[in-house]
């Protein structure tokens, strides 16, 4: 029996012996498998940048293992991987052009503005770019149609259909179960908490909503009209009559593509552009574009930092935390970092968030504040900065957005779930209390709703933390308290509009913004640097296969538009109550 149970555990042991060896020699495989595709590459000559639109864009991307290895890179790649790729096929002289494959992408209309100049400014180099799909999105196509020329197949598609605005009320849902809101709050245009206590919109909420709409959609028509060389009457008139189901051969008749081919003669015709004759097409990826070299090369850096997402003052670790958080006590540390390091002579803060948590606005506002006292700071906007995000903006040294940007929203609100009706009606639940003082069980949303003495000192608690953001705003853009009152009120602000009433200071996108801070600086010469440094290899590589971020990730398929609403409403008792974001979800389709 004995020589069986050592036989029993020396097997045990040989296995779980080998499978610790098995997994150190698997991560060192994957480790020299990224390090070989990390390797500074050299560009053949004959070569072709390929921009698969396919996929979702966020901010910022790093060194994504997982990408790498399943070439699965447009769903890991950040923009700023996208307008390196770009920038370096300009200053390259072997990559002769930008080839564009379409598909289902993704991205808000400023993205896709930032991703449409950097193509624009490819085309000083006199290079081409050419592009092809089976079915163009509209925000594909947008990007798409600065091409010198746009192939589609014969069967194919372009979805043109103009942009909708659609809000998403829950007030009748909660009360299914006995839930209602308790709302206290600073602006005729702050509709954040409408989707809680209303059924439609506001007409100030329809008002500034029918303009950024509206706006957005007049810049791209106006882009792709002066791409195109058609009108914007007939791209309206295309959007209203549903192109999207005509025949491909009307798409062409209306000068939206050049030319009608399949996808296996594409490489045929730009064998021809690069009179290569038989030989095979060097084609190089976003993701090849990170390893070869950068023109830009100094000693005094530009440090570029990536702050997205919903801004709250902790982390909120769980299943649904919605991805990428501007966490204020991780920003602010950060920020400090590089005020204090003497390399990086100006600061870009690239944001994309609509805000979130008042109080942790007020702490990212502070570190800002006290890093422009030592170096430049510039912000650029990307689809959202707004409330506590134009929070955290607004003491900066220079702010650029991009025409489509949505900011300002300077108002402040709190909503209160009142779950009594829930708990001691449908529920049958009974409280009786003993307190020292009027106000002792005050905050008890299982009890009972909150009463008018309440309500009051929470509006005055209101009232001030909006006072403080609009005292913020006029201090950092030299407003008078009336000027800036009067374009507050919680109201959201297309770029276009913004700019005119001194929000901020100049259209355009990153590479703007770059240039702005340089020039502040007094730098002649540059390079530029992104932070927060990129995750560890051992953090991406088991953080990719992370329980919690999977589920969420499939949740987020599965669910849809719905995922937003369900995600706030899971995390509604995580965060502070006064908040400062844009209206509750802002979709244009």
């Amino acid at each position: 029996m004995k020589d069986f149970i050592k036989s029993v555990a020396a097997t045990v042991v040989g296995i779980v012996a080998f499978l610790a060896i098995a997994g150190i020699f698997a991560v060192m495989s994957i480790i020299g498998m990224v390090a070989s595709t990390e390797a500074t590459r050299n560009v053949s000559d004959n070569s072709v940048l390929v921009l698969n639109l396919s996929g979702n864009v966020e901010e910022q991307g790093g060194n994504n293992i997982i990408g790498k290895l399943t070439d699965n890179t447009i769903n890991t790649l950040g923009l700023n991987e996208i307008l390196s790729a770009i920038k370096k096929a300009k200053d390259e002289p072997n990559i002769k052009g930008i080839y564009i494959e379409a598909g289902a992408f993704e991205a808000g209309y400023a993205t896709l503005q930032e991703i449409r100049s950097a193509l624009l400014d490819f085309k000083k180099s006199k290079k081409w770019i050419v592009t092809y799909a089976d079915t163009y999105t509209q925000g594909a196509y947008y990007v798409a149609s600065v091409a010198d020329k746009v192939w589609l197949n014969p069967k194919g598609m372009i979805d043109w259909h103009g942009l909708g605005s659609q809000t998403m009320f829950l007030r009748d849902l909660y009360a299914k179960f006995g839930i209602k809101y308790q709302v206290v709050k600073v602006g005729k245009f702050k509709s954040f908490t409408e989707t809680y206590t209303e059924d439609r919109m506001s007409d100030a909420n329809r008002q500034q909503v029918s303009a950024f709409v509206n706006g957005t959609w007049k810049n791209i028509i106006t882009a792709v009209a002066k791409s195109r060389s058609i009108s914007a009457d007939s791209l309206n008139a295309y959007a209203d009559r549903m192109i999207v189901f005509e025949p491909a051969e009307n798409l062409k008749r209306y000068k939206l593509v050049d030319e009608l081919v399949y996808a296996d003669n594409v490489k045929q015709k730009i064998k021809k552009m690069l009179n290569t004759g038989d030989d095979p097409i060097t084609q190089l990826t976003i993701s090849d574009m990170s390893c070869v070299k950068s023109t830009d090369k100094a000693d005094d850096i530009v440090a570029v930092y990536y702050a997205y997402g919903p801004i709250v003052q902790n982390g909120i670790a769980s299943m649904f935390s919605q991805g990428n958080q501007i966490v204020a006590q991780d920003v602010c540390t950060d920020l400090e970092e590089l005020a204090n390091d003497d390399d990086i002579k100006a600061v870009v803060i690239r944001l994309n968030s609509g805000g979130g948590d008042a109080y942790a606005s007020e702490q990212l506002w502070h570190q800002v504040s006290m890093l422009k006292k030592k170096k430049p700071v510039v912000i650029s906007m990307g689809d959202y900065a707004a409330s506590g995000a134009y929070y955290m903006s607004c003491p900066a040294s220079w702010i650029v957005a991009q025409p489509n940007t949505l900011t300002g929203s300077i108002g402040i609100f709190a909503a209160f779930p009142d779950a009594s009706g829930l708990v001691t009606q449908k529920l049958g639940v009974k409280f009786d209390e003993v307190k020292t003082n009027r106000n002792s069980t005050f905050g008890n949303i299982m009890a009972r709703p909150f009463n008018s003495e309440e309500l009051h000192y929470l509006q005055g608690f209101v009232n001030r933390g909006y006072e403080l953001f609009r005292q913020r705003v006029a201090d950092g853009r030299h407003l008078s308290i009336e000027k800036t009152e009067a374009i507050a009120q919680g109201r959201v602000w297309l770029g276009n509009d913004a700019i005119a009433i001194r929000l901020v200071e100049q259209l355009g996108g990153l590479p703007d913004a770059v240039a702005k801070a340089a020039q502040l600086a007094k730098l002649k010469s540059y390079s530029t640097e992104d932070y927060p440094a990129p995750l560890s290899l051992q953090d991406q590589l088991f953080g990719a296969f992370n329980r919690n971020s999977y589920l969420d990730e499939q949740l987020r398929i599965t669910l849809g538009s719905l995922y937003e609403p369900f995600v706030q409403m899971r995390n509604i008792n995580r965060r502070e109550a006064l908040q400062a974001q844009i209206p509750y979800i802002i979709n244009m389709e």
